[in-house]
């Protein structure tokens, strides 16, 4: 446990508080274009373990984008046509890092419950997978809690080489509504399981992170819908100038390999999407207390059967408590 506390260079000890970005929301795709996994969740470092504490992020997510040419959504039980949505969204997550040894890395545990507002408006809904009553010009705007999710993560390191594997559960208990076109809880089970790889050279401050991962998800016992598999990668490439200051360019991949089922589903609505941006990251303290702020903006292209958009995140992270090493040799 003390080398792994020891051994990480000074440039990379202020970005251990900060990574600890594991935070569901929204991100459009599958039933009501929405994925409990958020796409660019993940960056800079983003298979870096923190020392053994707690440690608190809060992610700030701004998404808008459109579905366009006319094509419809599934959301709530009804097909939604010409669909535009807007979302902010509030992400505490919770992370504890264990100070026991377990397969040579650190398991960590974390909890987060998304809260926030969205707005989908929609040229025409229609009820039912095939379609039924029509309404149009509808707007529906939401402010509510979502499902909250659970997870673990088991980190190691090697020289400049970081690597994780993390799962993540989504706890189908948050505010949601049969019928409406806007909702932030997803009502079914679901689980995300990734893998991730950093390179870390404090020499010449450079950051280069990889994690892909895959999303399962269970039927939605509302609207008898299951959204199909979701593959996802993610990826950030990042230069260090000082201790301070960073920026690099970050982007995500996203494929939905397997289509959407059930009685509710009206066809596979299989997704895909790209997206690049760029990134800024700034460490400072408060006090004793050291902070890392990170804005992530990303474009998307190449979409298919989701909404095409653009998407920020403002983050702020920080220990609330290290575990201090053991001094074996006093014992």
């Amino acid at each position: 446990m003390t080398k792994h506390l020891v051994s990480t260079s000074k440039l990379a000890t202020p970005l251990l508080a900060a990574m600890v970005i594991f935070s569901p929301a929204v991100a459009f795709s599958a039933e009501g274009a929405v994925g409990f996994y958020l796409l660019g969740s993940k960056g800079p470092g983003g298979a870096i373990t923190p020392p053994p504490g707690v440690f608190f992020s809060n992610d700030v997510y701004f998404y808008s984008g459109d579905l366009g040419g006319g094509k419809a959504l599934p959301a709530g039980g009804r097909l939604a046509v010409g669909v535009e949505g807007k979302a902010v969204i509030d992400v505490p997550t919770v992370l504890w890092v264990l100070p026991e040894d377990i397969a040579g890395g650190h398991l960590g545990l974390l909890a987060t419950v998304p809260v926030g507002w969205k707005e989908t408006s929609a040229d025409v809904t229609l009820a039912g997978p095939r379609g039924g009553t029509a309404s149009g010009n509808v707007t529906d705007p939401v402010f509510t809690v979502g499902d909250p999710v659970l997870g673990g993560l088991l980190g190691w390191e090697a020289e400049n080489f970081h690597w994780q594997t993390t799962l993540l559960v989504n706890v189908p208990i948050g505010d949601y509504q049969k019928g409406e076109i806007s909702n932030i809880a997803f009502h079914h089970w679901g689980a995300d399981i990734s893998g991730g790889l950093t390179w870390l050279d404090p020499a010449i401050g450079l950051d280069l992170s990889g994690v892909v991962g895959m999303t399962f998800n269970a039927e939605n016992p509302t609207t008898d819908y299951r959204t199909g598999n979701e593959f996802h990668f993610e990826w950030a490439a990042v230069q260090h100038f000082n201790k301070v200051f960073d920026a690099g360019l970050v982007g995500y991949y996203y494929d939905q390999v397997t289509g959407d089922s059930g009685s509710g589903a009206r066809s596979d609505f299989k997704g895909r999407a790209t997206a690049i941006g760029a990134t800024i990251g700034w460490n400072f303290k408060a006090g004793e207390v050291p902070i890392s702020a990170r804005i992530k903006y990303f474009h998307e292209f190449s979409v298919e059967n989701r909404a095409q958009g653009d998407a920020v995140f403002l983050t702020i992270s920080m220990p609330l408590a290290i575990t201090k090493p053991v001094n074996v040799a006093a014992q």
